[in-house]
C-alpha cells in the first residue's frame, strides 16, 4: 500500500500524456509583430533538423516577396501549392492530400492564423495543422500574439487596429514547445523604414499606427506575458504527470487564505497589491468544513464580504473541502498549483477549549511550510465587537440544553423497567442511545452534557452501591469509564452528522431558490420580462416588496418595476436609492447610510457598469436577516447578469442591424451608381450624337432614336424596382385583383423587353384553353418583364425562351425557361433575397439583385408563390415557375 503522503502522478496529466501518442508534435515561433523573423528563425531550425537527416518539408512558408527569406528557404524540399479561383482570383493555398500522402517527419507551415479559399476541406489553416498532426507528422508553424483569440480585444484597444483572423486559445494549448522570436522596438522600426517588412508606401503608414514605438513596447510585454503563461501551464502539467511536488520558482503565484477572521480582508488586500507589483496572477481560497454552517451571523456575514472584496479584486476563487488538518489540505493545493507564496491571516487569541479541541492552521502552516514563503497580514486597526460568552457547541437557545436531562431521565426510567421486565445484560445501551438523539438533534453541545449526566444516573441508581456514587467492583469502574468515553465519541460522531446534514440541506435550499431565478430570468426574452422575474422571485423568495430602478438618460433614477406594483417612493427612499446609484455602497433601512428610509438598497453591478438599484421592504418594517442577507447577495448578482446579457444582446442585435443597414445601403449605392447610370450614359451619347450631327442619314437617326427608347425603358424597369422595393418595405402595396388572361399579360411583357429579347427567340407554349387566372395586371405585369429581362440577361444569344403554362389544381403553374448556365441548387431559394446574388455562374452579367426579390414580394401579396429550379435534369438553365390561383366567379363574387 503507498503511503498516502507519496507523491503519485495525477490521473489527468497521464491521461492528456496519453492522448498524445501518436500524434505529432508542434512548435510555435511567436512573435509580438509582423517583421520580427519568425519565418527566419523557422526556417534556420529546419535546416538544422535536414542536416541532422530529419526528412523536412517545406510545406506552405509565405515569403510576401522578401528576398532573403526566399534565398534561406533554398536547400529544403518545397511541397507545390494548389491552385484555388477564389472571387476571380487565382490563388496558391496548401496542398493538404499531397502533405498527408508524402507524410514527412517534419511539415513547415507557415501563418497559422491564415484563412483558407473558399472549397478547401478547412476554413482554417490552423485546422488543417491539427489534421497534420493527428497524422502522426510534426509541424513548425509561425504565430502573431494579435491573432491569439482571447487577446485580440486586447491588441485592439492597443493599437486601434483589429485582426480578423484568430486562432482559439486551445490552439497555443496544443502545442508541445513555445519559442518567442523577440526584437526590440527600435530594430524592428529601423527594419520597417528599411522595406524588409512592408513596401514603402505602406511603411509609413504604419509607422504612425501600429508600428508606433509604444504599441510595439506593449505587444512585445503581451507576447513574453502569453508565452510565460504557456510555458509555465507546461511545466505544471510536467510535475503533474511526473509526481513533482512543488513549488518550484519559475513564476510567481500567490495564493491568499480567507476564513471569518477579520484579519483575512487585510490578507486579501496584501495579496492584491503584492500580486499588482509582481504583475502575477493571486488565488482567494477559502477551506470549507461543517462548521462554517454554525457560525455566527456576524461571521458569517464577514467571509461572505471578504469573498466578494477578493472577486472584485480580480482574484480566482477557489473552495476546498477539508475537515481534518486543514494546514496540510492548503500545502497540497498550494503545490498542485505551484504556488510559492501563502498569505494568511494573523490567527486571534483563542480560549484554551478552542486551542484544544480545533486546529490552529496559521501554526501548523509556519511548521509544514518547508519551501513556501509564509505571509502573516495583521489584524485591522478596528476592534471587532466583543463576543458574547458563551459555551462551546452549544446547539443554540436554552432548550437545547434542556433536552440532555429530559432525554437521560426517560434513558432512567427505561432502564429500571428493563431491568425488571428483561434480563439485560448491559444496561449502559440505553443511556448510550439518549445520547445519540441528543446529538442528532441538538448538537455537540448537548450530547456531551448528557454523556456526562448518563454515566452519572447510571452510576448512582444501576452500579453497585446503589444511590451513591461509590464504585467498589474494579470491573464496573472500568465499565463506567467505558461507557463516558463510548458516550462522548457516540455524541460527536451524531452531532458532526447532524451538523453536515443540515449544512447540506442548508446549501441545497440556497442553490435550488438561485436555480429557479435562473430559470426564470433565462427563459425572458425582455428586459421588462427579467424585471418582473427578479421583483417577484425576491419578493416571493423573502417574503417582502421589491423594486427594481433603473436610470434614465439624464441619470435619474425611475422604479421600473416592482412587486406588489410600485411607480414611485417617498423622497427619503429615492435619496437612499440614488446614494446606491452614485456610490456603489448599499443604503437605506439596516444600513450606515440613511436609515431611516423604509426600503433597503443595494446595486446592481457587473464588472463593467452599475446597471440599476434593488430595493427590499418589510411590511412589519423589520430588518432583513443576516442569514437572508447572503442570499439576497447571490440574487442581485443574478440580476445583474442577467440585464447585462440582454444589454449584450440588444448591443449585438443593433451591431447587425447597422451591418446589415450598412450592406443594404452600399448595395443600392453600387445599384444606383452603376446599373442606373449605364442607360443614362448611353441615352446622352445617343441624343448628344443627335443634336451635334443634323446632317445623319435617316436610318443612323432611327437607330440612335431606337438606342434611345431601348435604354430608357430599361431606366424606366430599374426605377420601378426601386419603388417597387420602397413599397413592399413599408407595406404599401396593396394589388387590385382582377381575372386576367395571361396570353394577352405575356403579350404585353415581349413587347416591353422587345429590345433585350431581340437577341433570343421567345417561344410561348399558352394553351388556349387557359382559364383566367386572379391577379393584379400591372404588377403581375411587372413580374413578367422582370423574369424575362433577366433570362435575356443570361441566357448566351441565339438562344431560346420558353413561357408555357398549365393547370394544377385551382392554380396556374406559369413557367420561363432559359438555357444559360443555371443557378446552383444550393443558391436556387437564395435568389429571391434582397441584393442577393449568386457567386458563380448568374453572377457573370450586372445587374442590383432586386429583380428577384421583387418578383417575390409582388407575388406573394397577390396570393401566389415562385421558385427557382433547374430546366432540366440533364442539361444547363434556369425555369422560374410564378403560381397563381385561377379566377373563380363564385369564390369573387
Amino acid at each position: 500500500m503507498i503511503p498516502a503522503t507519496e507523491p503519485r502522478p495525477s490521473p489527468d496529466a497521464l491521461l492528456a500524456h496519453a492522448a498524445r501518442e501518436g500524434r505529432g508534435r508542434l512548435k510555435i515561433f511567436i512573435g509580438a509583430a509582423p517583421g520580427v523573423g519568425k519565418t527566419w528563425a523557422m526556417l534556420d531550425d529546419a535546416h538544422r533538423k535536414h542536416a541532422e537527416g530529419i526528412d523536412v518539408l517545406a510545406a506552405l512558408i509565405e515569403t510576401h516577396g522578401r528576398a532573403e527569406t526566399q534565398a534561406k528557404l533554398a536547400g529544403l524540399p518545397q511541397l507545390p501549392r494548389k491552385p484555388v479561383i477564389y472571387r476571380g482570383r487565382a490563388l496558391a493555398e496548401m496542398d493538404l492530400d499531397t502533405l498527408l500522402q508524402r507524410r514527412p517527419a517534419l511539415a513547415l507551415i507557415d501563418e497559422l492564423a491564415h484563412t483558407n479559399a473558399d472549397g478547401g476541406r478547412h476554413e482554417k489553416r490552423w485546422q488543417d495543422v491539427e489534421e497534420v498532426l493527428a497524422a502522426g507528422i510534426d509541424v513548425f508553424t509561425t504565430l502573431n500574439i494579435q491573432h491569439i483569440e482571447t487577446l485580440n480585444d486586447t491588441v485592439a484597444r492597443i493599437t486601434g487596429v483589429r485582426v480578423r483572423e484568430t486562432v482559439p486559445d486551445r490552439v497555443l494549448e496544443m502545442a508541445d514547445e513555445i519559442e518567442l522570436i523577440d526584437l526590440p522596438p527600435d530594430e524592428l522600426v529601423s527594419r520597417l523604414k528599411q522595406g524588409k517588412i512592408y513596401p514603402q508606401d505602406q511603411a509609413a503608414r504604419a509607422l504612425t499606427s501600429f508600428f508606433a514605438k509604444g504599441n510595439l513596447t506593449a505587444l512585445r510585454e503581451l507576447a513574453l506575458r502569453a508565452t510565460a503563461d504557456r510555458v509555465d501551464a507546461q511545466l505544471r502539467e510536467h510535475m503533474a504527470a511526473n509526481a513533482i511536488t512543488g513549488p518550484w520558482p519559475a513564476q510567481e503565484r500567490i495564493l491568499v487564505c480567507v476564513n471569518e477572521s477579520p484579519a483575512a480582508r487585510e490578507a486579501i488586500r496584501v495579496a492584491k497589491r503584492s500580486a499588482d507589483r509582481a504583475r502575477a496572477e493571486w488565488i482567494a481560497l477559502n477551506v470549507v468544513q461543517t462548521r462554517a454552517e454554525t457560525l455566527p451571523e456576524t461571521d458569517k456575514d464577514r467571509l461572505a464580504g471578504t469573498l466578494r472584496l477578493a472577486e472584485r479584486l480580480g482574484a480566482e476563487l477557489a473552495t476546498l473541502d477539508a475537515e481534518r488538518d486543514v494546514a496540510q489540505a492548503i500545502l497540497s493545493y498550494a503545490a498542485d498549483r505551484n504556488v510559492r507564496r501563502i498569505i494568511i491571516g494573523r490567527p486571534r487569541r483563542r480560549p484554551l477549549w478552542a486551542r484544544l479541541v480545533t486546529e490552529d492552521v496559521a501554526a501548523h502552516l509556519l511548521r509544514q511550510s518547508g519551501r513556501f514563503e509564509i505571509t502573516l497580514a495583521a489584524e485591522p486597526d478596528e476592534r471587532s465587537p466583543k463576543r458574547r460568552w458563551h459555551l462551546p457547541w452549544s446547539g443554540g437557545e436554552p432548550r437545547s440544553w434542556a433536552e440532555a436531562p429530559v432525554a437521560v431521565t426517560l434513558a432512567s426510567v427505561c432502564a429500571f423497567a428493563a431491568e425488571r421486565l428483561f434480563p439485560v445484560a448491559s444496561l449502559s445501551l440505553i443511556f448510550m442511545t439518549a445520547v445519540v438523539v441528543v446529538a442528532s438533534r441538538r448538537g455537540m453541545g448537548p450530547s456531551a452534557l448528557a454523556s456526562v449526566l448518563g454515566f452519572l444516573s447510571y452510576d448512582l441508581f444501576f452500579v453497585d452501591p446503589r444511590l451513591t456514587f461509590t464504585v467498589t467492583d474494579r470491573s464496573e469502574l472500568l465499565t463506567l469509564c467505558l461507557f463516558l468515553v463510548a458516550s462522548l465519541i457516540t455524541g460527536n460522531l451524531a452531532a458532526r452528522l447532524r451538523a453536515r446534514i443540515e449544512a447540506q440541506a442548508t446549501i441545497a435550499e440556497r442553490t435550488n431558490k438561485l436555480y429557479d431565478f435562473s430559470r426564470r430570468v433565462a427563459a425572458a426574452a425582455t428586459a421588462y420580462d427579467v424585471i418582473w422575474a427578479s421583483v417577484s422571485h425576491v419578493a416571493t423568495t423573502l417574503r417582502c416588496e421589491a423594486v427594481l430602478l433603473m436610470p434614465e438618460p439624464g441619470g435619474e433614477l425611475q422604479v421600473v418595476g416592482g412587486f406588489p406594483p410600485e411607480d414611485r417612493l417617498e423622497v427619503r427612499d429615492q435619496s437612499a436609492a440614488q446614494f446606491t446609484w452614485d456610490k456603489g455602497e448599499p443604503a437605506g433601512r439596516g444600513s450606515d447610510t440613511l436609515p431611516t428610509a423604509r426600503w433597503f438598497f443595494l446595486p446592481l453591478v457587473t464588472a463593467e457598469r452599475r446597471l440599476g438599484v434593488l430595493g427590499i421592504a418589510f411590511a412589519d418594517d423589520r430588518l432583513l436577516a443576516r442569514t437572508d442577507r447572503r442570499l439576497l447577495d447571490a440574487l442581485v448578482d443574478q440580476i445583474a447578469m442577467a440585464l447585462e446579457r440582454l444589454r449584450l444582446t440588444e448591443e449585438l442585435s443593433e451591431t447587425r442591424l447597422a451591418t446589415e443597414t450598412e450592406r443594404l445601403r452600399t448595395a443600392l449605392l453600387s445599384s444606383v451608381s452603376h446599373d442606373l447610370r449605364t442607360p443614362l450614359v448611353t441615352i446622352i451619347g445617343a441624343a448628344g450624337s443627335l443634336a451635334d450631327a443634323p446632317d445623319l442619314a435617316p436610318a443612323a437617326r432611327q437607330d440612335l432614336a431606337e438606342n434611345i427608347r431601348e435604354e430608357g425603358e430599361r431606366l424606366d424597369r430599374y426605377v420601378q424596382n426601386l419603388l417597387d422595393m420602397t413599397r413592399l418595405g413599408h407595406g404599401a402595396l396593396k394589388p387590385h385583383m382582377a381575372p386576367l388572361d395571361l396570353a394577352e399579360l405575356v403579350g404585353s411583357a415581349r413587347h416591353r423587353l422587345r429590345g433585350p429579347l431581340r437577341a433570343h427567340q421567345v417561344l410561348a407554349e399558352l394553351p388556349d384553353t387557359l382559364p383566367l387566372v386572379l391577379a393584379d395586371g400591372v404588377l403581375l405585369e411587372q413580374v413578367l418583364v422582370n423574369v424575362l429581362d433577366n433570362a435575356a440577361k443570361y441566357a448566351p444569344a441565339g438562344s431560346t425562351i420558353v413561357l408555357a403554362a398549365r393547370t394544377a389544381g385551382a392554380k396556374v403553374d406559369l413557367s420561363v425557361s432559359d438555357t444559360g448556365i443555371g443557378i446552383p441548387p444550393a443558391e436556387q431559394q437564395r435568389v429571391f433575397d434582397m441584393f442577393y446574388r449568386v457567386a458563380e455562374g448568374d453572377r457573370q452579367r450586372a445587374g442590383t439583385g432586386l429583380g428577384l426579390a421583387i418578383c417575390k414580394g409582388l407575388i406573394e401579396a397577390m396570393g401566389g408563390t415562385i421558385r427557382a429550379e433547374t430546366a432540366s435534369q440533364d442539361g444547363p438553365g434556369t425555369r422560374i415557375v410564378i403560381t397563381l390561383p385561377l379566377f373563380n366567379p363564385e369564390t369573387s363574387a
